[in-house]
């Protein structure tokens, strides 16, 4: 549901009521997928790291979905508390990235050695974490954005939770209805590409063109 109400989003007139409600459907079933995740990450053993990753997908699309319900150039208790999340979750990363660059003990056991793909993908991911507290900072400091910022805000946190969801079912849920042993076929992971080139391209156009000024005048 996630994935089909993400596209639909994307692919809608931005505003539009089709947009809202696709969002909103996306909001609520990325809730629940995270929540899902987070309770299975607890009880089997070994994938304590999933839980950070639970929260953080809901956190993005929580933040996403707070972004264009609060007015322009406000600021409230859902803002303040997700500058505290944000950055409660990108410490530990960021601890764990020292960790890994200076070739320490880490602070967690991990079953996949950090080396290669996955120590790419931990930095990437606590980079993003880092951004998105550094953003949040700036929205509590100076009381709430407007105009382009707000919607690009809007814009890549529900862009990169989609890009979560389509990770998650083309990489690590659809392999393994396959028959035999796992395997994850070069194929599936060309989809979740698809909302990061979409993030890029909408980025460009509201933040560099004048599309974002037009819509306002056509609404």
């Amino acid at each position: 549901m996630a994935l089909f109400a993400g596209l639909l989003a994307l692919f809608t007139r931005k505003g539009g009521r089709i947009h809202r409600a696709a969002g909103t459907v996306f909001f609520a079933a990325m809730l629940v997928m995270a929540a899902f995740a987070a309770w299975l990450a607890v009880t089997i053993p070994g994938q304590l790291v999933n839980l950070f990753i639970a929260l953080f997908a809901a956190y993005l699309v929580t933040t996403a979905w707070l972004t264009v319900r609060r007015p322009e150039g406000a600021v409230g208790i859902g803002e303040k508390l997700a500058l505290v999340v944000g950055v409660l979750l990108s410490a530990p990363f960021v601890i764990l990235c020292g960790q890994v660059i200076l070739g320490l003990p880490l602070m967690v056991k991990s079953v996949i050695p950090i080396e290669g793909p996955v120590r790419i993908a931990l930095f990437g991911f606590t980079t993003v974490l880092v951004i998105a507290a550094l953003s949040d900072v700036r929205v509590v400091l100076i009381g709430g954005i407007s105009g382009a910022p707000r919607i690009g805000r809007h814009l890549w946190r529900m862009c990169l939770g989609l890009t979560m969801a389509a990770g998650s079912a083309f990489t690590n849920g659809l392999p393994r209805l396959l028959p035999g042993p796992m395997h994850v076929p070069p194929a599936f992971f060309f989809p979740q590409f698809i909302p990061l080139a979409l993030m890029v391209f909408w980025l460009i156009k509201v933040r560099f063109t004048p599309w974002l000024g037009r819509s306002a005048a056509t609404a």
